[in-house]
């Protein structure tokens, strides 16, 4: 195969990976803010598709973070790729300290009582993501269905954690779209002035070549009129 590795990754490199970049987080952030600032669209809606990107991060809606980016960036009549870009927010650097302020500011709100730790959040996904698998396998079979536990899922981590993050989501969303804004506009001003100055120095070079081909010509003509010359009489 064509692009198939050289060396292929085990299953543990992959899986350190998704935790820690290849190269580090550093490098990845810097990856991602270059591809956002050679975006080819105007600031205003690059920053609404990165608002998108990152309000979703703050949503427990896993593994779809990147149709909500862009479902959100084109109702709002952002950029979908800077939205889909901006969902690296939700790394799993980040997601601990946004699923655990989500989840507690959700509870708050709807009055459910105690607090939660991140192992016991991803512990009951888990377990949620394993009674979905279970009960639809059900639906063909004999076993029978249950749905009480991914009830008291809904109810005490899912919904909470979807309500939640409403609040820090907006308040991120609004902070990167105002932070992007200016970025964008410096790049591209300053990437606009570069191309000015590539085409002025290639349209001073174009001038002075045909300066230069007109004088040869000049200079050809001269002496071929020379050497058409009679010989003078004796």
């Amino acid at each position: 195969m064509v692009f198939k590795r050289r060396n292929p990754r085990s299953t543990w490199r992959i899986a350190s990976e998704l935790f820690y970049p290849r190269g580090g987080w550093k490098r990845a952030v810097t990856y991602v803010m270059h591809r956002l600032r050679r975006l080819p669209d105007e600031p205003h809606r690059i920053g609404r598709g990165v608002a998108a990107g990152v309000f979703v991060s703050f949503t427990p809606l896993f593994g779809i973070h990147f149709l909500g980016a862009a479902g959100i960036a084109w109702a709002i009549r952002g950029n979908i790729l800077a939205a889909l870009l901006a969902t690296f927010v939700g790394n799993p650097a980040t997601t601990p300290f946004i699923a655990l302020l989500s989840v507690e500011i959700g509870r708050w709100m709807l009055g459910v009582e105690g607090g939660l730790s991140f192992n016991e959040i991803v512990g009951a996904f888990s377990h949620a993501a394993i009674e979905i698998w279970a009960n639809i396998k059900a639906m063909f079979g004999p076993e029978p269905t249950s749905w009480l536990d991914l009830k008291h899922f809904f109810d005490t981590i899912f919904l909470p954690y979807l309500v939640g993050g409403i609040i820090p989501g907006l308040i991120a969303a609004v902070a990167s779209h105002y932070l992007t804004l200016p970025v964008i506009r410096a790049y591209q001003k300053r990437r606009a002035k570069k191309l000015r100055e590539r085409a002025e120095k290639l349209r001073l070079g174009a001038r002075a070549r045909a300066r230069a081909e007109v004088a040869a010509s000049a200079a050809v003509a001269a002496v071929t009129a020379a050497t058409n010359e009679p010989d003078p009489p004796l």
